[in-house]
């Protein structure tokens, strides 16, 4: 399992967002506080608000591929 911080600033981004997770045959997960969502889900991420550090788990031990193509929603 890897963890990593995103953030997203627009709806724009969780679209792009949803399209890229969505080719991993892998499960994933985003939380906020109590609030967790499926990573693959449009309008559970909408839920999660904009301009906020989300939590994402991503059940996989090989995902080197997936965050090379989420680098521009990856948080510090």
């Amino acid at each position: 399992m890897s963890e990593l911080h995103v953030s997203f600033k627009n709806p724009d981004d969780v679209l792009d967002f949803v399209s890229k997770v969505e080719k991993y045959p892998f499960d994933m997960d985003l939380s906020r506080g109590s609030i967790v969502v499926d990573a693959k889900s449009l309008l559970g991420i909408m839920n999660l608000g904009f301009n906020q550090k989300v939590d994402l788990k991503v059940y996989a031990d090989e995902c080197n591929a997936l965050r090379q193509d989420i680098e521009k929603y990856i948080a510090a």
